[in-house]
C-alpha cells in the first residue's frame, strides 16, 4: 500500500471522493475507451469516471486500461482533451505523490520561480507527504527536490523552504509548554518578526502541535498574534511562507479555503491553483474546507464554482467539490 493511499485511506472521512462501492475496472476501461476512441470525446464520462474515483481506484483502471490499449490514459486525456479540462482530468488520473512532484516541476522550470506553489505545497504538507513527494522527485528528475531547489531559492524565504523541505520538523502528537515558553524568551518578543533566523529556526523545526502552544503562549506574552507580528514585521516570500506555516498550523482547511477565495477573486481565476487544492483535497478534508469556506466568506464553494469556472472544466471541479447538503 502507498503511503498516499494510506494517507487517504486515514482521513478520507473528510473527503468529497471515496471509494466507489460497486466499482469494476474493466467497466470504467470500456467506457474510457469509447470516450476517447469514438468520434469526437464523451466529456460527460470522462468526468463521471474519473471524479467519481479514489485514486487508488483511477491507477487500477490506468494500469488496465495501458494493458487493453497499449496507451496510457495520461497520453490519451492528454491527446483528447485540451486546456484547463485536460490539465484536470491528468492530474486525476496520476498518483498524488507524483502530482505534487510535478506541481513542484513546474513551479521552478523555465525563467523565474513560481514561489506561492512551493509556499503552498511545502507549509500545507505532512512529513509524510514531502516524503513520498521527494520519493516521487527522485524517481522522475534523477535528483534529490533539495538539489533542485537549492539552485532555485534563495535568502531567508530559501533557507525556509528547504527545512521544509528536508522534512527537519519532528512527527510527534504531544508538545511541551515550558519549550514554547523557552522559545519566545530566547527570540525575545522585541526581536520577534526582525529576527529572521529565530523566526525561521522555530516554525520550521518544531512539530505542529509544539507550535500549536506556541502560538498560545506567544499570544498571552503580547498584544498580537505571531500572524500579526510577521505581517507588520516582515515582506515579500519570506513573510508569505511563514504565514502559510502558521496558517496551516491553526486549521489546514481554512488555510485552503483561503487560497480558493483568492483564486477566484477579482478579475480572472487561477484555474491552476483551484486544480491543484480540488484535486489534491478531495480524499483527505475537501469537505471541511467546504464547511471553513461557507464559514468565512458566507456562501458555499460549489456556488462560488457555478459563478466562476464554466464548461467541461467548470462541471469536473464541481463533481469533485460535490453539491452542498
Amino acid at each position: 500500500m502507498s503511503v498516499w493511499v494510506s494517507i487517504c485511506q486515514r482521513s478520507n472521512t473528510r473527503g468529497t471522493v471515496k471509494d466507489k462501492t460497486d466499482f469494476k475496472v474493466e467497466e470504467d476501461v470500456s467506457a474510457l475507451r469509447k470516450a476517447v476512441e469514438g468520434l469526437g470525446t464523451t466529456e460527460k464520462t470522462l468526468i463521471e469516471v474519473l471524479t467519481q474515483r479514489s485514486n487508488f481506484q483511477r491507477q487500477l483502471v490506468a494500469k488496465a486500461y495501458e494493458k487493453a490499449t497499449g496507451r496510457t490514459l495520461v497520453a490519451d486525456l492528454e491527446g483528447d482533451t485540451h486546456g484547463d479540462f485536460e490539465d484536470l482530468l491528468v492530474a486525476l488520473a496520476t498518483p498524488p505523490d507524483v502530482y505534487d512532484c510535478q506541481e513542484v516541476i513546474r513551479a521552478i522550470k523555465g525563467a523565474g520561480t513560481t514561489e506561492s506553489t512551493l509556499t503552498e505545497i511545502f507549509a500545507s504538507r505532512s512529513n509524510r507527504q514531502i516524503k513520498a513527494l521527494s520519493e516521487a522527485y527522485l524517481a522522475e528528475c534523477g535528483r534529490s527536490v533539495i538539489h533542485d531547489l537549492q539552485s532555485e531559492v534563495s535568502g531567508d524565504y530559501g533557507k525556509a523552504l528547504l527545512i521544509l523541505a528536508e522534512v527537519l520538523r519532528p512527527s510527534m502528537n504531544f508538545c511541551d509548554r515550558q519549550e514554547a515558553k523557552i522559545d519566545l524568551y530566547e527570540a525575545g518578543e522585541k526581536k520577534w518578526g526582525t529576527d529572521e533566523a529565530k523566526f525561521i529556526d522555530i516554525l520550521c523545526h518544531r512539530s505542529v502541535p509544539q507550535l500549536r502552544q506556541t502560538l498560545v503562549e506567544y499570544k498571552s506574552m503580547s498584544k498580537k498574534t505571531l500572524q500579526e507580528s510577521i505581517e507588520s514585521e516582515m515582506s515579500g516570500t519570506l513573510q508569505d511562507l511563514l504565514v502559510a506555516v502558521v496558517k496551516c498550523v491553526k486549521n489546514v482547511p481554512a488555510y485552503f479555503a483561503e487560497r480558493l477565495f483568492s483564486a477566484m477573486k477579482g478579475a480572472g481565476t487561477t484555474e491552476s491553483v483551484l486544480t491543484r487544492i480540488l484535486v489534491s483535497r478531495a480524499e483527505i478534508d475537501l469537505s471541511d474546507i467546504k464547511a471553513e469556506y461557507k464559514k468565512l466568506f458566507g456562501f458555499t464553494l460549489y456556488s462560488r464554482l457555478e459563478s466562476e469556472v464554466s464548461g467541461s472544466y467548470g462541471d469536473a471541479l464541481k463533481r469533485l467539490c460535490g453539491q452542498d447538503d
